[in-house]
């Protein structure tokens, strides 16, 4: 019941706030963007060829979402229209990219320790509370996996990212994508795959990379 009157508030104060935003509420549109800002800025930057441009995007996104307000009839949830509003205008921009931007990025090859060590991305691209050590690691884990993010297929990256970073459910992702539930899932197999074997690759180069120990020597007699 807890949770039921709990879930029943949250609509009541997105209805609210809706309402608020149709009005022409400066105050209200303030509040979402404080709400929305970051997550979608991160979510973009994600699926994007240039993070650089992400911060432009984000504002388009925040721009639709006001112009756009006034066709919102609650068939999903606010977040959900918003972060599908977000993924689109990723995918205009990616294709405004491809035409008008042609170029390889240069990235460094993502890498994986040699221990072979599992982690979750969530964790791996979230900030909190660790040691200076943990820190360099946390940032170090984060590098790789964003670069083997821009490895992998746009539409598998923006499955994993929306399942393992953002934390959104499969009937969530679908209703996002406006997808089957069964397309969810088989992206997000794929995705994982791929990203695994992108980490695994850059695991590879990195070995090769190395010097041996008898050009060690040869260099450092």
């Amino acid at each position: 019941m807890a949770d039921l009157a709990s879930a029943s508030g949250i609509q009541t104060e997105e209805q609210s706030l809706v309402a608020e935003l149709k009005s022409g509420s400066e105050q209200a549109f303030a509040l979402l963007i404080a709400q929305y800002s970051h997550s979608i800025y991160s979510l973009i930057a994600r699926n994007l060829r240039d993070t650089a441009d992400a911060a432009d995007v984000t504002q388009e996104v925040f721009v639709k979402v006001f112009r756009n307000i006034s066709g919102f009839h609650g068939e999903a949830s606010l977040r959900t229209w918003i972060y599908r509003i977000a993924l689109h205008e990723a995918s205009n921009h990616r294709r405004w990219w491809s035409r008008h931007k042609r170029q390889e990025l240069t990235i460094d090859a993502p890498q994986e320790n040699e221990e072979g060590e599992t982690f979750c991305l969530a964790d791996a691209l979230t900030a909190g509370d660790a040691s200076p050590y943990d820190c360099a690691a946390r940032a170090e884990l984060k590098r790789r996996v964003e670069a083997a993010l821009q490895q992998i297929p746009d539409a598998f990256r923006e499955v994993v990212v929306l399942r393992e970073i953002e934390g959104f459910g499969y009937e969530e992702i679908a209703d996002i994508l406006n997808v089957n539930l069964g397309t969810v899932k088989s992206r997000l197999t794929r995705g994982r795959a791929a990203l695994r074997d992108a980490l695994m690759k850059g695991t590879a180069a990195k070995s090769a990379a190395k010097p041996s120990a008898g050009t060690m020597e040869m260099v450092h007699p």
